[in-house]
């Protein structure tokens, strides 16, 4: 099996899919690299791997979750917001599926690899 990156976004404070936030993915494999920007769907999943079989290499990678943006959609605060962009760095070593999820609200995240 041929590896591929797969993404989806939780928003914990409402219970739902956070649909329309903007993910940046960026290999960095000696210097930080953009390979993609791309917005979650109303299932807060991306239409497709965010990363697919064509383009996938092993290596060391960032994903950058635009969360302040996507809060702003819906949400009258107080400037900073307490989180902006969330990056995740990840090391995928073999051919896998890898699956990385976040779960957030305005004052915190998590993740983990998923299935």
């Amino acid at each position: 099996m041929a590896g591929y990156l797969t993404t989806h976004v939780l928003d914990t404070a409402r219970g739902r899919p956070a649909a329309g936030m903007r993910i940046t993915l960026y290999a960095l494999d000696g210097e930080r690299r953009q390979l993609r920007e791309v917005i979650t769907n109303a299932d807060g999943r991306t239409d497709g791997p965010i990363l697919p079989e064509a383009e996938f290499r092993t290596g060391r990678y960032e994903l950058v979750f635009h969360v302040g943006a996507w809060l702003d959609i819906d949400e009258d605060a107080p400037a900073p917001r307490f989180l902006d962009e969330v990056p995740i760095r990840f090391g995928m070593a073999e051919d896998d599926h890898y699956h990385v999820p976040l779960l957030v609200s305005p004052y915190g995240y998590s993740t983990y690899r998923g299935s």
